[in-house]
């Protein structure tokens, strides 16, 4: 049996955090990456310094919130590199709040970016960036540990990354046949520029600082620390790899034993 070796990537949130450093992770595997992220600046910057490292990275600025931006992101990768093989979903946003005072545009906002993205990018790459057309494949939602329980204060960032999870477990399973594997990702704690924003968001709802938040946070994590973004992208390189082709329609949790299911 020939071992599939996947040439090509295309990630969304391409430039900061988790994103980033899968960018990093599979470029340095010797896979071609195309990232996007919403603003121009730094998709620019970010395949300016990863090429000045010697690495093969390109990109375009695209909001995966906006169908034309989503289909003309995957046309302009299919075209520079023929054809898609892995899709890594990353692109997400914090929020939430008490329920009884959320609005309509935040809810829709996260479920739209969170979810509704995951959607509209993987059929894109399916068709339009011809990962159907074989002979394998590999699409990676980056959900939550937040996608398997429930967030405080984080109805509209839970429901969407729960989404997430049974979209990937039921597209893993229509495409089980093709040889696409189909998995998601759920990260804890992670600490990323994210991570900062919603521990401010919290300090600011409970009245306290920061660091206080930081410390009742790890004091749930039974490893004590955040995971890294190199942690989680290490699992994603793994995916990627002739060992993970019998792993599809899981949902795996890198959180340092925060969730234990």
């Amino acid at each position: 049996m020939s071992v599939y070796t996947p040439k090509v990537a295309f990630v969304t949130g391409a430039t900061s955090g988790i994103g980033l450093a899968v960018t990093r992770t599979l470029a340095e595997r010797g896979i071609s990456v195309f990232g996007v992220a919403r603003h121009a600046d730094n998709v620019t910057a970010v395949v300016d310094k990863l090429r000045g490292e010697g690495l093969d990275v390109d990109g375009t600025a695209a909001d995966v919130t906006a169908p034309d931006d989503i289909r003309a992101a995957v046309s302009a990768a299919t075209e520079r590199y023929g054809r898609i093989d892995v899709l890594v979903n990353n692109a997400g946003r914090n929020g939430g709040g008490e329920t009884a005072r959320i609005p309509d545009e935040l809810w829709l906002d996260v479920i739209e970016t969170n979810l509704t993205s995951v959607f509209r990018v993987t059929r894109e790459v399916l068709t339009t960036g011809r990962m159907l057309a074989g002979p394998a494949g590999r699409i990676i939602n980056i959900a939550s540990t937040g996608g398997k329980q429930g967030v405080i204060l984080g109805a509209p960032y839970s429901a969407s990354k729960h989404g997430v999870v049974g979209f990937t477990k039921a597209v893993g399973l229509e495409l089980a046949k093709t040889g696409i594997t189909v998995n998601a990702v759920c990260p804890g704690y992670v600490e990323t520029p994210l991570a900062e924003r919603v521990r401010q968001g919290y300090a600011e709802h409970w009245d306290v600082s920061e660091q206080d938040v930081l410390e009742k946070f790890q004091a749930k994590i039974p490893l004590g620390r955040y995971s890294t973004a190199d942690e989680v992208a290490g699992l994603v390189g793994y995916l990627v790899t002739p060992a993970a082709d019998p792993i599809t329609a899981q949902a795996i949790n890198v959180c340092g034993g925060l969730g234990n299911y």
